[in-house]
């Protein structure tokens, strides 16, 4: 088996293939080019769009070359794969802006240097489209019947389905064939939601260049957690790559927090270590898959955000959980609070709503009086209680009330 489809395989990045044969085949022949859609219909990917970003980065590092197709075009419409209600609309500046976010991120996974790989834009090739000649020249190899089969359809048919969503799949097509035409690119990938449109564009490949036409798609498993639920999702909602929408300190924790039974599937899948070292750390038990946590939290930190944020938030988790390190806190979660505020006194339910660590009062009140909240390392129960300069401890020369909500959530307060 080809080097490059091994690791795929290794670490999880298998669901489907076309035709793995020739896959291995070509693999084997050497550089193939192999393109990879990511939709600009928000301002940041999240934690369940990284998958095939990672598988990417794999094959590049076998020495494919990668393209990376930046929906500019497709994302007017919106792709109905997975989702169980109509898209939001965005205006073609909104679009154009969030490519731009979304190209920034994507260089942390793919290198870009010289012919390495590329970066390309639907909207090229689909925003001045004639419609007659589209419907004509393309629209006429697509089976309605057919299209209604694949599940990304049957699902949005519960709750209706809009016919410039229906467009979409034949579009993406497009962009395959596009791409095979443009760049030689004879494979796409995705997640496996993304298994109807790969198979349609490697058949209208065929149809318009021929059936000896050599296009083939490879899909990747949709992650779970090993409690069922959906990656990357919190109470909250998603975990960001964009630290304005999700903090560095909370992408950290986010992965600092993963269950145990999830640890090993993650280090493979979202890190660049070693198969072996990722085996170790993941058959690690009881407190010691801690260190296995962290390191999963600290590489991937470090892949999305940078070495020097990756340490500084590391070091502020530790702080926060007095285990080791410098005691650095500047990566915690913070803000500033003035001594005026505290020389009137603030309820300590009042105080964990304004540092975001319960939404509501009713929320806080359940976290106090449930004994999970905790000042400066002390519980309090007291929902009455009225946090006053008394509380301002003074650390290293700074001044700072920190607060836990639970067993894993903190802020810091600095006192000014």
């Amino acid at each position: 088996m080809n080097a490059a489809l091994a690791t795929l395989k290794e670490r999880g990045f298998f669901k489907q293939c076309t035709d793995e044969d020739l896959l291995n085949k070509k693999l084997d022949e050497g550089p193939i080019r192999i393109y990879v859609g990511v939709d600009p219909t928000g301002p940041s990917m999240h934690v369940g769009h990284m998958v095939p970003l990672f598988a990417m980065h794999h094959l590049q590092q076998a020495g494919h070359l990668p393209t990376i197709l930046v929906g500019g075009g497709t994302a007017r419409i919106g792709d109905p794969s997975g989702k169980s209600d109509m898209r939001k609309m965005l205006t073609i500046d909104q679009i154009k802006a969030n490519a731009e976010n979304l190209k920034k991120q994507i260089a942390n996974f793919i290198d870009f240097d010289g012919d390495k790989a590329k970066l390309v834009d639907n909207a090229d090739w689909l925003a001045d489209l004639n419609y007659i000649d589209f419907l004509r020249e393309i629209g006429r190899h697509f089976s309605v019947n057919r299209m209604l089969t694949f599940e990304a359809y049957k699902k949005r048919m519960e709750k209706g389905l809009s016919f410039i969503e229906f467009n979409y799949q034949l579009l993406q097509s497009y962009d395959f064939l596009e791409l095979y035409r443009r760049e030689n690119c004879i494979l796409q990938i995705g997640g496996d939601d993304q298994w109807g449109n790969i198979v349609a564009g490697m058949e209208l490949i065929r149809r318009m260049e021929g059936s000896e036409a050599e296009a083939m798609g490879l899909t990747f498993p949709l992650v779970t957690r090993s409690d069922g639920k959906k990656m990357g999702k919190t109470e909250k909602g998603a975990i960001f790559l964009d630290p304005e929408l999700t903090s560095i300190y909370e992408f950290f924790q986010y992965w600092r927090n993963v269950a145990d039974a999830d640890v090993e599937k993650f280090l493979l899948l979202y890190t660049f270590l070693p198969t072996d070292e990722c085996r170790r750390l993941g058959a690690l038990k009881d407190q010691e898959i801690n260190k296995a946590k962290e390191v999963l939290a600290y590489e991937l930190t470090k892949i999305i955000h940078g070495e020097a944020e990756a340490n500084k938030v590391m070091e502020g988790a530790r702080a926060a959980f007095k285990a080791g390190g410098t005691q650095d806190k500047s990566g915690m979660p913070s803000g500033d609070m003035s001594v005026s505020e505290l020389e009137k006194g603030i309820n300590i339910m009042d105080l964990f709503v304004k540092a975001g660590l319960c939404s509501s009062k009713s929320e806080a009140r359940r976290l106090v009086s449930q004994n999970g909240a905790a000042i400066n390392g002390e519980k309090n129960s007291d929902v009455d209680a009225v946090i006053s300069v008394e509380a301002i401890v003074d650390e290293g020369g700074e001044k700072e009330i920190v607060l836990k909500a639970g067993k894993k959530r903190f802020f810091r307060y600095i006192v000014k």
